[in-house]
């Protein structure tokens, strides 16, 4: 077990660079919603990136994803896999995003569906489906922390201790200056989750005995674990119940897909996309890996949950190490939960209560009151463990999925209407939450995210079909057809 000092200490050192950063990123602050919520739309490429990553890649990495791989096998890899293939999304989303952004200005996604459909009453319902699928996704981060913390200290740093310190710093770095703060110490907690991440495996990897030794040890011992589907979690309705929801997240999560309007121009996007995909392939390989070495050194746990910090316990990875890991971690939660409160903030203030244009101070106060309570919220909640929260959490997925017809409607259909995204998104909301809260339907049943999906298109289509598109709706093929053409894409 680690010492809770040592923690203490890593933590407080961490915060101080943070909070550096964050003050020196408030000086270039204006004053106003964009500058506030999208960084001036003046982010480089490799900020944004990094800022992506640490947003996506959260704490799901080093706890969920290896010990789905410590409990379940490579099919682990072949899920987050399936994940990091939705990211190419962002190759055909990605500029398009951005040009209409800059065409219309749209702050957040609910924004831009409501314009090209016509219909603000799209942009305050996906506004209140985000709320309502994020904020238990932003509590399994907290809980996340707290089951590191805990765990790599044997319990003497309990839940609400580690909660409360994910809290604050969430707030802290979204309240200083916005997504520039954010954009900022996300790119800083990527490379910080990346570099610890590389440095533990090579270390359990040399413990075991090498690259080579690892393998056989493996093969040796859990050579289930190693076959497709493996030791009974991975089946195939299994693997394409958590896989379908999860292709479309850059689309459906808009705390990733608003990060899409704040890039400086085309090129910064293109570069943003580049380390994005890189730093995927790259962290799901550790997590994986890392899995692997759990199953290794510390076989028989009971709540697989656990392999991180038991094998940052086991002695094979150098404390110093141990304790950047555990920063790494931490720092994941923290980018997505700060991320998620600072989008959500923007959608309460222009989406639900339509604090528009001209009324900048008044966005901004909204949004900075929006992100303490989400933030407060997601840790009362995470320590309650109610059971509503875990089955909220984990419909998340499949429930943001509603979202995703009427977007790409938006783009490549003009038969789309206002009734048919309204349709799509209330009937597909409702039967997610039916069979998943009512019903009894797992998440891990692939009739779930199937018949989501499957009403929600068929409302979409449907519906439009039947309906007139409002006047004051967006042509955003015709309208975005010439920049596109002038910057080569599709």
């Amino acid at each position: 077990m680690i010492s809770p000092t040592l923690i203490w200490v890593s933590v407080l050192l961490f915060t101080l660079l943070g909070g550096a950063i964050a003050l020196k990123a408030a000086r270039g602050n204006t004053g106003t919603a964009d500058d506030y919520y999208l960084g001036g739309r003046n982010i480089g490429g490799m900020v944004a990136g990094l800022s992506y990553a640490a947003t996506t890649y959260s704490a799901f990495m080093l706890v969920v994803l290896t010990g789905l791989t410590y409990r379940g096998g490579v099919g682990a890899l072949g899920f987050e896999l399936i994940y990091f293939s939705g990211l190419t999304l962002l190759v055909l989303f990605g500029p398009r995003f951005w040009l209409a952004a800059r065409k219309w200005g749209f702050i957040t996604p609910a924004e831009m569906l409501g314009a090209r459909y016509g219909d603000r009453t799209i942009a305050r319902l996906v506004a209140v489906l985000s709320l309502v699928f994020l904020m238990p996704y932003c509590t399994t981060q907290m809980a996340g922390i707290g089951l590191l913390l805990s765990g790599v200290t044997g319990g003497d740093i309990g839940l609400p201790a580690a909660i409360l310190t994910g809290a604050v710093l969430a707030i802290l770095w979204t309240l200083i200056a916005g997504l520039r703060s954010v954009a900022w110490t996300d790119a800083v907690q990527a490379s910080l989750m990346l570099i610890s991440a590389l440095l533990a495996v090579g270390f359990v990897v040399a413990a075991i005995g090498g690259v080579d030794s690892f393998v056989a040890k493996v093969k040796a011992s859990n050579p289930q674990w190693l076959d497709v589907p493996g030791p009974g979690l991975w089946s195939l309705p299994t693997f394409l119940a958590l896989a379908l929801p999860w292709f479309f997240f850059p689309l459906s999560n808009p705390q990733v897909s608003q990060r899409l309007f704040a890039v400086r121009d085309v090129s910064a996007l293109r570069r943003m996309i580049f380390w994005v995909l890189g730093f995927g392939l790259v962290f799901t390989l550790i997590a994986v890996i890392w899995g692997f070495a759990a199953l290794v050194l510390t076989p028989g746990l009971e709540n697989s949950a656990l392999a991180t910090p038991a094998l940052l316990g086991s002695g094979a990875v150098p404390v110093g190490v141990s304790l950047l890991l555990i920063i790494g971690v931490l720092s994941a939660a923290v980018s997505t939960l700060d991320s998620i409160a600072l989008t959500l903030g923007s959608m309460v203030a222009r989406d639900l209560l339509n604090r528009g244009a001209g009324r900048d101070a008044t966005q901004v106060f909204i949004g900075r009151v929006i992100v303490v309570l989400v933030v407060v919220f997601a840790a009362w909640f995470a320590l309650q463990k109610a059971q509503i929260v875990d089955q909220l959490a984990a419909l998340s997925a499949a429930g943001l999925v509603v979202t995703v017809p009427a977007t790409i409607g938006a783009f490549f259909w003009r038969g789309g209407t206002a009734w048919g995204v309204l349709a799509s998104l209330v009937g597909g909301s409702a039967v997610a939450v039916y069979m998943a809260i009512f019903a009894g339907v797992s998440v891990f049943n692939p009739l779930l995210a199937t018949t989501v999906i499957g009403v929600t298109v068929a409302l979409f289509v449907g519906v439009s079909l039947i309906t007139p598109a409002r006047e004051e709706a967006l042509d955003f093929q015709t309208a975005l057809r010439p920049e596109l053409d002038r910057h080569r894409v599709w």
